[in-house]
């Protein structure tokens, strides 16, 4: 499928091969394309360059660390309106704090059981693309 004829664009950022397997077959699936980064700087470079219509961000990046690609992408006038789910292993009330701090637009955490984390795959795909109105192309 090219990015034309996609429902949305979507990034997936995340160090754990398996994790991006299935995130990407997932929404691919569900008809949108989907680009993938297991590094934070890779995911910043490519997000200036072709801002995607949703994010999806692990926070346990090697080198650069989720929360630091989430400042950046907030930080920037351009990108600061595209919708980031930050999708991670932490439970860690201080990150959840941090990522809202920095203006997440929600955290959800990974479950282990495979079944439940599409079903939350399944969710936020719905939610995202069925029930909020997003910014217009151009964001």
């Amino acid at each position: 499928m090219n990015k034309a004829d996609a429902k949305a664009v979507i990034m997936v950022v995340d160090d754990t091969p398996e994790n991006l397997k299935l995130l990407t077959g997932m929404l691919k699936n569900q008809g949108h394309h989907v680009v993938q980064f297991p590094r934070g700087a890779m995911a910043l470079r490519a997000v200036s360059q072709n801002p995607p219509d949703l994010i999806l961000l692990d926070l346990n990046l090697p080198k650069k660390n989720g929360l630091e690609v989430l400042g950046e992408i907030k930080a920037d006038p351009e990108l600061k309106r595209i919708p980031v789910v930050i999708l991670t292993v932490s439970r860690d009330e201080a990150d959840v704090m941090k990522t809202y701090n920095l203006h997440a637009n929600c955290y959800i955490t990974k479950p282990v059981d495979l079944a439940r984390f599409m079903e939350i795959v399944k969710q936020i795909e719905g939610f995202w693309f069925s029930i909020v109105k997003l910014p217009p192309d151009g964001h």
